[in-house]
This record gives structure tokens, C-alpha cells and sequence, in this order.
């Protein structure tokens, strides 16, 4: 009768490590999903009609992830919050531009006009497209965490 009564007590505090991690886990994820290309690419489709639609619609606090070619590096912003910022491409021919936060999280390194970019964050409409920011994790964990993905290394 003890030992049965202590493997449920083990179970059950199991299942709830597992629900928890299963919950925060893919809320607050620190890495991209390791997918294959194919699936990258719809999901990139995917989330380039999203952003075509909140970019129509006015839509602003989507959180999106895609991936697009740099086609012009910006100078950083330097006021409050220094933001890394740089425009890309997406395959649907929109541009987004990446206000990437260098200082909760490190600089994109070795960023070139023409190099290939995953992205992860909330998007922000304007008029010239959109703006994509969160690409970092938020310390306060109230905000889903974003990244950046370029030539196999994460930043966040």
C-alpha cells in the first residue's frame, strides 16, 4: 500500500513537471523548431501571408515567425534601447524591417546585404511595411521570446 501510494505521488508530480514544460516550454521557447527545409519554407509562406495580412489590415502585436534576405543594413538606433536595425525581403516581395535589441541581446554578427535571416518576433504595422522587434528574450518573462537565426546561430 506505500510504495503504491508513493509511485502515484511520483507520477502524478511527473505529469506536472511535463504540463508545465509542455506549456511555458513552447510559450516562451528559446530556439527555433529544428524542422526540415521544406517545412521552414511553409511555415515561412505561411507566416509571409500573415504578415501581408496584418500589413493590409493595420494589424499590429503579431507575433510572427518567417525568414527573408537582408537588403539593407540601417545604422544603429542609439536612443533609449540600442536597436541593431536592418531591412529585409520576404519571398513574397514585402519588406520588414528588424529592430533587433543589442542590449538585451548580442549583435547579429557578420550581417550582409544578401545573407539569408529566420526571424521570430512581434510585428508592427506601418506604411513601409512593418516592423518586426522581440527578437530577444524579455527578462520579465511577460512576452513571448523572439530570436533571430543567421548562418546556424541563434540570437536572443
Amino acid at each position: 500500500m506505500f510504495e503504491s501510494s508513493r509511485m502515484k505521488k511520483i507520477l502524478f508530480v511527473v505529469a506536472a513537471l511535463f504540463a508545465g514544460y509542455a506549456y511555458f516550454g513552447s510559450q516562451y521557447s528559446a530556439t527555433p523548431n529544428n524542422a526540415s527545409t521544406a517545412t521552414q519554407n511553409q511555415r515561412a509562406d505561411t507566416s509571409d501571408t500573415a504578415i501581408a495580412n496584418a500589413f493590409a489590415n493595420k494589424i499590429s502585436n503579431l507575433q510572427v515567425s518567417g525568414q527573408g534576405v537582408v537588403i539593407k543594413l540601417l545604422p544603429d538606433d542609439n536612443d533609449g534601447s540600442r536597436h541593431q536595425k536592418f531591412v529585409v525581403k520576404l519571398a513574397s516581395g514585402q519588406t520588414l524591417l528588424i529592430a533587433h535589441n543589442i542590449d538585451l541581446a548580442a549583435r547579429v554578427a557578420s550581417l550582409s546585404e544578401g545573407d539569408s535571416i529566420m526571424f521570430n518576433g512581434q510585428y508592427e504595422w506601418n506604411a513601409k511595411g512593418g516592423v518586426l522587434h522581440w527578437t530577444h528574450l524579455d527578462p520579465n518573462r511577460s512576452h513571448p521570446a523572439g530570436w533571430l537565426q543567421h548562418q546556424g546561430k541563434i540570437y536572443q
